[in-house]
């Protein structure tokens, strides 16, 4: 048995000891739903009996009551059931009644007894024997409302979770790793640092404070100008459009769930705020007759778009309703594909880079239902495969056989943070649909009509939720060309701060995001607050650097100090890590040869 699924197995055969630990505590009136392994350890959701609760109290005592029954070294043991069978054994229990009555006629019924008095509707598989526990690391992590089915409509049932590992060793590290995530926090971080708020009159819709939108912008200013130098056109298009725009584009059909309609008395009266911005790029390039001499055509958009999600699933950034895509499409003849990708994946490399995050591919190919010319197809698999074989070496990524769309294959960009944790990035769809739902056409050299291939692309995903990964990955400590402030002066007296009018006018001039505090607060609270900002560098002037035109310099997250650097100098500095969106604070004084 491979590891992954022995913890599967393990983390599963625990959900049932807790599921019957909470019996043998609360009473047989306990209702239990359901009790799934996940990727820590399980949990398991319960109609408690009126005016029952766990409370974090109780937690220690649900886990001794489970190290009881582990301790008994009671057999699991199997049996094959009918539909009947398991509706007479289960019909004081609901939730396992309406979830048997949901079973298809023939479909197979797998019962599973833990010793003589615990009984559970279950496909397993699970340990024979309880003893196999015996070493198993857990711990009660949390308790939570949970909806049955996940539907709002239905029974409030108290879902309990537990982390659990093969040995206590793996759960400290595990713990020491969630401790870090919240410290990391980016829905703590940042308001702390006045970056993002959100307000109930607008779910999941984020105000971007003045410091954050600094960083916002600094992040844009980075990709446009990555653009620009690959020959991407940037436009910005409606947020607002009529129905028949979604209707020919396919997404009034298959995505109007997650749509904001507008609902006018005719469908000519009715419009839908934008889920995505490929309609925009087409309008765009049907405004006018194109050639092959047009092809490729990179357009890159950034526009606000909306998506309508259910309010349990929102998230600070990471789940949004209104948000900015690093959107680009590029129309491009069959033949052009290839090169087109590669390029796509320099960007990608660039990107990610920059930031000293690593990623993984994955190329998901033509699924049973697609739709074009099957040679088409091939070859434009053909192509990504032989790009990505070229970028990571054959068999160093991931093959998603039959999991594209049906209107072209896809390569998903797969990102790592500081954590090790895997986020869902980048997407480079290959599209033959939409060209042909708009009719768009260009003029090949044969002077004949044909169609171009759409190329759907995102390095980032989405804005917001790139700052929210960025914000976790950094601890809030951007690096300098990121900072929302990037340097905070502190004149020690009133008499220094016409010296710091001068220094902060020539590092604006420079392009550098500079704050003063000329207050009459003393410098160390001056230096606290900028502290507490995380700003990368804080210039403390006095006397002797106001006569020589130096700075004396703090460093975030040191106690190391630069003292006397000519201004020059650090503006130079400055420039510097700006120009090459550095990772790392220049720490030492650059000698002047």
């Amino acid at each position: 048995m491979d590891k992954e699924k022995y913890l599967e197995v393990y983390r599963h055969s625990l959900a049932h000891i807790l599921a019957k630990a909470v019996i043998e505590l609360y009473g047989k009136d306990v209702q239990y739903a359901i009790g799934p392994q996940i990727a820590d350890g399980f949990y398991y959701d319960f109609k408690l009996p009126d005016g029952v609760s766990v409370q974090e109290s109780d937690f220690k005592k649900i886990e001794d009551k489970m190290r009881e029954i582990i301790k008994r070294r009671e057999d699991w043991t199997v049996k094959e059931v009918s539909k009947q069978e398991a509706l007479d054994l289960f019909k004081d229990q609901k939730y396992k009644t309406e979830l048997i009555k949901d079973l298809p006629e023939g479909e197979k019924i797998t019962i599973y007894w833990t010793g003589d008095d615990y009984v559970d509707l279950c496909r397993g598989p699970h340990v024979d024997n309880s003893q196999e526990l015996m070493s198993a690391a857990f711990e009660i992590r949390s308790v939570s409302g949970a909806y049955w089915r996940g539907d709002e409509h239905n029974d409030s049932l108290t879902r309990i979770y537990a982390y659990a590992f093969p040995d206590k060793k793996q759960l400290k590290e595990h713990k020491a790793l969630i401790k870090e995530a919240k410290e990391r926090d980016h829905k703590k971080i940042g308001p702390q640092l006045e970056l993002f708020m959100f307000d109930e009159t607008a779910p999941g819709m984020p105000y971007w404070l003045p410091r954050g939108w600094k960083v916002f912008n600094a992040l844009l200013d980075f990709w446009r100008g990555i653009h620009e130098e690959h020959g991407y056109h940037e436009i910005s298009g409606p947020v607002l459009s009529k129905k028949e725009l979604w209707v020919t584009s396919g997404h009034w059909a298959h995505y109007q769930d997650g749509m904001f309609v507008l609902e006018g008395e005719t469908d000519a009266d009715t419009y839908a705020l934008k889920p995505m911005n490929c309609p925009n790029a087409i309008k765009v390039y049907m405004n006018k007759s194109r050639s092959y001499r047009d092809l490729p055509l990179r357009i890159n958009q950034v526009d606000v778009i909306h998506r309508k999600e259910k309010s349990g699933e929102l998230n600070g950034l990471f789940r949004v309703q209104m948000f900015r895509q690093d959107d680009a499409h590029i129309l491009v003849t069959e033949d052009q594909i290839g090169e087109e990708i590669k390029d796509i994946m320099e960007i990608a490399t660039e990107i990610y880079g920059t930031f000293g995050l690593t990623y993984k591919a994955e190329l998901s190919t033509r699924p049973d239902d697609y739709m074009g010319d099957i040679e088409v197809w091939n070859q434009a698999e053909a192509d990504l495969k032989d790009i990505l074989d070229k970028t990571y070496g054959p068999g160093n990524y991931e093959i998603n056989e039959g999991d594209g769309a049906f209107y072209g294959p896809k390569i998903d960009l797969k990102m790592k943070d500081a954590l090790g944790r895997e986020w869902q990035m980048g997407t480079i769809q290959l599209d033959f649909q939409l060209p042909l739902n708009f009719d768009m056409k260009y003029t090949a050299a044969d002077s004949s009509q044909k169609r171009p291939v759409m190329i759907h692309r995102a390095i980032f995903g989405s804005m917001e939720r790139f700052i929210g990964i960025l914000i976790e990955n950094f601890k809030g400590s951007f690096p300098f060309w990121l900072s929302p402030y990037q340097v905070g002066i502190v004149p020690i007296r009133e008499e220094h701060n016409d010296y710091a009018r001068e220094v902060e006018k020539l590092l604006r001039k420079n392009h550098v995001r500079v704050e003063t505090d000329y207050s009459e607060a003393n410098m160390k609270n001056k230096i606290k607050n900028f502290k507490n900002f995380k700003d990368p560098y804080i210039l403390v002037l006095g006397d002797k650097e106001k006569e020589n035109r130096t700075v004396s310099i703090n460093l975030r997250g040191s106690n190391k100090q630069l003292n006397n650097v000519p201004l020059d100098t650090f503006v130079a500095m400055c420039n510097k890590m700006n120009e090459e969106h550095s990772l790392d604070l220049i720490e030492e004084v650059p000698s002047e040869d």
